[in-house]
C-alpha cells in the first residue's frame, strides 16, 4: 500500500533533495525503514544507533501524532501522509 513520506527541507540533501517519497509499508516504522535502505545517509539523522527513532525527530500521521498513536507500530493505509518534523533549536541572546 503506497504511502507518501513527506521530507523536511534540512534532510533532502541526504534523500535525494527530494521533498516526497512514495513507498509501500503496512506501518509508520516500516515507511521509515525503506525510505533508510533507500536513502542510507538520513538514517543517521532519524535513529540512534541502537535504531531507535531520534528523540528530536517528529513524525506524524496524516497531521497525527505518532507518539500519541502505536509509536513506529502505527497502521498505515493507502494514501497516508507521513511527515517527518525534526525538532529546530537555536537562536542567541544580543
Amino acid at each position: 500500500m503506497p504511502v507518501k513520506v513527506m521530507i523536511p527541507t534540512p534532510l533532502r540533501a541526504y534523500a535525494g533533495k527530494r521533498e516526497a517519497v512514495e513507498l509501500d509499508a503496512a506501518t509508520v516504522g516500516e515507511a521509515l525503514g525503506r525510505l533508510t535502505s533507500e536513502f542510507s545517509e538520513l538514517r543517521k539523522h532519524l535513529f540512534t544507533d541502537d535504531g531507535k527513532l531520534r528523540s528530536f525527530v517528529n513524525v506524524y500521521i496524516n497531521d497525527e501524532d505518532i507518539r500519541y498513536l502505536a509509536k513506529e507500530n502505527t497502521r498505515t493505509k493507502d494514501g497516508d501522509t507521513i511527515s517527518i518534523i525534526p525538532s529546530i533549536a537555536g537562536g542567541c541572546c544580543s
